[in-house]
């Protein structure tokens, strides 16, 4: 496919290094996108498509975006959430719009306290010191329970902050919650849940470029639908057909296809949208089907 100019190409925002980066570059690849790095490492050049990828801080990424620096960005939402209050304190409007969440990146922002602590939500907040990097959505909770707590601003390491005397407790990024064991601290209430989110700018695009990014959402689309989707085919008798497609995770309305030779059974398929389980198959079993057929959907376009 013929690519446009450099004021036509689309430029993506994505982290540099960290939790997200492998994730997103794998994504960007799924969607069809080759590409090749610069020198400095820091821009992917998109090869077949006319898309750049920038790679960058994560917390540089929303406003990379709200001022149209870059088109598209993927993102935390705990850093959505971050840069959205600091731009409602000051006085912004915040331009960037969420497309859609992903499927990676799963995360909770949470309270955390040394081990042994005794902690009764939300009123053991009152009066501690609570360190962490978000400070602008610890103080939000804070206001929303009508608690006056002094937080305490850490830009890394925030897990330390107890043992250094700084902080009575913490508020940080948790997944596995190995780092906070590996500190003596315990988690003891979640502010937000969190998952890598696209975001775009908001300014109206040209005709090509538009069409480029409509193309490149349908696919991310695309790519996300077929996550845990599965296309399952089996034989099925005529007289069991109503109980065996409500047993198809969800699917739609499936092909209905006759058999050669007989009139009782049918051939189904159907894309199934959530996973297909041995148990799955054991209930379609039991409902009369036979030669089931489960296979990976690796591209899917509605």
């Amino acid at each position: 496919m013929k690519t446009s100019g450099t004021d036509e190409r689309i430029k993506i925002a994505v982290q540099k290094s960290g939790r997200l980066t492998e994730h997103s570059m794998d994504l960007l690849t799924r969607c069809g996108l080759s590409y090749s790095r610069g020198k400095d490492r820091l821009i992917c050049y998109g090869e077949n498509m006319p898309i750049d990828v920038l790679l960058v801080r994560d917390d540089d990424i929303p406003s990379l975006v709200q001022e149209d620096v870059c088109d598209l960005g993927i993102v935390g939402l705990n850093i959505i959430e971050e840069c959205s209050l600091a731009m409602r304190a000051d006085g912004e409007t915040r331009l960037f719009e969420r497309v859609t969440s992903l499927d990676f990146g799963q995360c909770r922002l949470s309270f955390a306290v040394p081990r042994g602590t005794p902690y009764q939500h939300p009123d053991s907040l009152a009066g501690k010191r609570i360190a962490t990097s978000y400070p602008r959505i610890v103080a939000a909770h804070l206001a929303q329970h009508g608690l006056d707590a002094k937080v305490v601003v850490f830009s890394g390491a925030v897990e330390i902050a107890p043992s250094l005397g700084r902080a009575d407790m913490i508020c940080d990024l948790v997944s596995s919650g190995e780092t906070l064991k590996a500190h003596d601290l315990q988690e003891v209430a979640t502010v937000l849940e969190s998952r890598a989110a696209l975001i775009r700018t908001p300014i109206e695009l040209g005709p090509e470029k538009l069409q480029w990014m409509q193309r490149l959402l349908q696919r991310i689309e695309g790519v996300l639908q077929v996550k845990e989707s599965k296309y399952i085919m089996l034989h099925a008798p005529r007289a069991a057909l109503k109980e065996i497609t409500a047993l198809l995770p969800g699917s739609e309305a499936p092909t209905i296809m006759t058999l050669e030779g007989t009139e009782d059974k049918v051939a189904v398929h159907a894309v199934c949208r959530e996973n297909v389980f041995w148990e799955t198959l054991e209930q379609l079993k039991e409902a009369g089907a036979s030669s089931m057929l489960v296979l990976p959907v690796e591209k899917m376009l509605s």
